[in-house]
């Protein structure tokens, strides 16, 4: 009997301590969604294109089987043709956390985190400020196999009553010492508002 009460005390004290009891701070017409929930505030580009275009890609690239004994790849940044601000660092950056939760890939520098990498090393062997037995050595750091690159354009169409935004999202995979295109994919995405 006590036994059944002291578990019983323990399940409502881990339950209470679940409980978020914070203050809540802010105006009243604020509110948290489900991030993963379709959004449709505009036609233009968001977040659950960009979430499709990220689970898209990595889904095919993880599939297509060349990614096999985790490979180092590089990714460039995407390259915005369309007419509007997108974020595609954002883009890229989806597809590398789901390939890297995956374990398909590992990852070099991307080429503008390049200077801070190569920064660092000048700074642990050349200032003289750290034990030589901890200073990163140069010439070890790993050449990616492959190099991952991509573009995103739109079409625009418009009527008086009409606005039909075509998004295509490509993505190639280039062997590095080949330069041959070894996997390619594109997703493509069309959002219509009636005025």
């Amino acid at each position: 009997m006590f036994a059944r009460f002291s578990f019983l005390a323990v399940v409502a004290l881990l339950a209470s301590g679940c409980a978020n009891t914070s203050p809540v701070l802010g105006g009243k017409n604020i509110s948290y969604g489900d991030s993963k929930a379709v959004e449709l505030v505009t036609n233009e580009f968001g977040s659950t294109d960009l979430q499709m275009i990220a689970e898209s890609m990595t889904r095919s690239l993880a599939q297509s089987g060349i990614l096999q004994g985790r490979p180092v790849v590089q990714v460039y940044d995407v390259k915005n043709k369309t007419s509007e601000y997108i974020d595609t660092r954002e883009i890229t950056t989806s597809i590398k956390t789901q390939l890297m939760k995956s374990g398909t890939a590992r990852f070099a520098s991307d080429n503008t985190a390049m200077q801070s990498q190569v920064d660092q090393l000048k700074l642990q062997n050349q200032s003289g400020l750290y034990k030589k037995s901890t200073v990163a050595k140069t010439g070890n750091m790993v050449a990616a196999k492959y190099r991952l690159e991509g573009s995103i354009s739109s079409i625009v169409k418009r009527s008086s009553d009409y606005k039909d935004v075509f998004y295509k999202f490509s993505l190639q995979l280039i062997d590095v010492e080949s330069g041959l295109a070894e996997w390619m994919d594109e997703k493509e995405i069309r959002k219509t508002t009636e005025r």
